[in-house]
Order: structure tokens, then sequence, then C-alpha cells
């Protein structure tokens, strides 16, 4: 009998091969895709450590929030307010996967007048991103170090990030806060710019942990159905990220995919922060984070930060 078994069992098994678990996994262009482009390449050739992929890339939030609501994806790289917001809006069926880029905002110049937060005291700053992430990171670092918006330093409010770049080229008095990679490009396209202060780094000085910028969600469905695929991407992820980081090669690899041109890719991955934390420290960080805007205005995170069942622990 045995002799008989496991040569037709090997036979349904090349007949009728075990599919890969499929994940579908959307992502905004920028450095929350950029961590994922090494996982992108290698899923090419085909399944990865037991699962295959499909990766969309859209150009904003608004285009990641229907295709997470809907359910047409599994995965999702967003702004970290968002994945709050998300929770919310769907009723607890999205959990926080890993935190995926830290900070990624930086404070430029013309010229060599800000070396502290100090140094920004009756300035105005050029920003995008009013009602976001950079407004409400930027009250924060200002206010802990003891400087008020709309009376120590002015904000002034801009639709694009290349409005801001335009106002450093025609204002040597202008300051900027400027996402990667806006700002390594700004710096390559006009070698009088300069990176002057690290928001990150201010937001670590004051508050002891990290800003966060990304976040990795996922269905809460799918991770109850498929722990096994979920493990196996965060294994992916993590060797994407180090890809991308550490590799060469990584700066074509992201311009293939459209996400920013090889140069500015190549400028910008040193500042772009991009990581893969997950577990305790992932949410230790983030709930932190997400109770810094709750304070600073609720709806930033939908009405109030989510419970605990909104970090996927394993």
């Amino acid at each position: 009998m045995k002799k008989i078994f496991f040569p037709v069992l090997f036979l349904i098994l090349m007949l009728f091969p075990v599919s890969a678990e499929n994940i579908r996994i959307a992502a905004m262009r920028g450095p929350t895709a950029m961590g994922l482009c090494g996982l992108m390449q290698k899923a090419e050739d085909g399944p990865v450590n037991g699962n295959s992929y499909e990766f969309t890339l859209e150009g904003s939030p608004d285009a990641v929030v229907p295709l997470v609501v809907r359910g047409d994806v599994d995965i999702a790289a967003i702004p970290a307010n968002l994945a709050s917001v998300l929770y919310r809006r769907t009723e607890g069926k999205v959990q926080a996967l890993a935190i995926n880029t830290l900070g990624v905002l930086y404070i430029a110049e013309r010229g060599e007048s800000v070396h502290s937060i100090e140094d920004l005291r009756g300035r105005t700053i050029y920003s995008a991103g009013k009602g976001a992430t950079p407004e409400y990171a930027l009250e924060y670092v200002l206010s802990a170090n003891g400087l008020e918006a709309g009376r120590d330093v002015f904000i002034e409010w801009k639709s694009e990030h290349a409005e801001c770049v335009a106002a450093l080229r025609s204002n040597k008095e202008a300051v900027a806060m400027l996402p990667q990679p806006f700002a390594s490009t700004a710096v390559l396209s006009d070698p009088s710019i300069r990176i002057a202060l690290d928001l990150n780094q201010l937001w670590l000085d004051s508050a002891g942990l990290g800003l966060i910028t990304g976040v990795t969600i996922l269905s809460r469905e799918f991770a109850e159905n498929h722990k096994d695929a979920v493990d196996a991407f965060l294994s992916d992820y993590a060797q994407s990220v180090d890809f991308v980081n550490n590799d060469p090669a990584a700066p074509a690899v992201i311009a293939s995919y459209g996400i920013v041109p090889e140069k500015a890719a190549e400028a910008a991955i040193p500042y772009c922060n991009i990581v893969m934390i997950d577990g305790e420290e992932m949410r230790k960080a983030l709930s932190f984070y997400l109770s810094v805007l709750e304070v600073q205005n609720p709806q930033s995170v939908g009405g109030s930060a989510p419970l605990e069942d909104f970090y996927f622990i394993q």
C-alpha cells in the first residue's frame, strides 16, 4: 500500500500544486511605498515565501481609503493618523501591523541662519499639509520648545509642496517644511537650499519616541484567517526595507516603479527613515503618537485614539 501511496501523492502534488496565498497591497507613492520595492521586485518572479502579491500604488490617501473600506486590499501603507481614522470608520475591521516610516519632515532654508528650533522665532514657515501630520507634528515640536504658532512662529499653509519650494527660491528669508523626497529633490535642483532641521529628531528629543509618518495596516479578517501568510509577509517586508536602506541598486528599483526618479531616491533614502517596526515596540510608539494627535485635534484620529485591539501583536 505504501509503495503505491507515495508515488501517487507525488503525482497529485505535481498536477495540482498548493497555491500561494494571494495578498493585495496598496501603498502611496513616496517613502511608504519605497520600503516595499524590494518585495515588489521579488514578487515579479512569482510567489515569495509562500505568498503571491498584487500591488497598487496611488498618489494620495484619498485614493487608498475606498480600497480599504470596500475590502479591495488586504494590506495598505498609509499615513499614521489615517490608520486610526480607518479603524474608527470601519468599526475596527483594520489593525495596525507595523510602522513603516518614521519622520520624513525637514526644515529647509537658503543660507545658514537656522541651526536650532529657537532660530525659527519670528520666522514664517511655508508648508503643505494643514490638517494632517505636518501641522500636528510642527505644532507639537514648537510647543515643546516654548514657541507658539501664530505668535512666535508664523506658518503659511500651501496646497502643494512645490509652492513651498518656490517660496524658498524667491525669498532668501523663507523657511519651508518639506517631506522627503521633496526636501532632497529641492536641494538637488538648487544647491543654495539646505536641510537645516530634522523634525523627527526634534520630536524624539521632546517626546522620547520617534515621530511616525507611515503605518502598514491589514484587514482584521485576513489576519485571523491567514496568520502564516501575515508572518511570511512581515519577514519579507523586513528584508525589503533592508534592501531599500542598504543596497546600491535600490534607487533604480524605486524609479522603475515610478515612485521617484533614481537620483532623487538616492539622495532621499538616508533621510526617509524607512523602517519595519512591529509588535510591542510598534504599539508603544504608535499609541503615544496617536494620543498626542488626539489632544491636538480628536478628528485627526477619527474622534478618539484606537483601543488596544487596533494593534496587531503576534
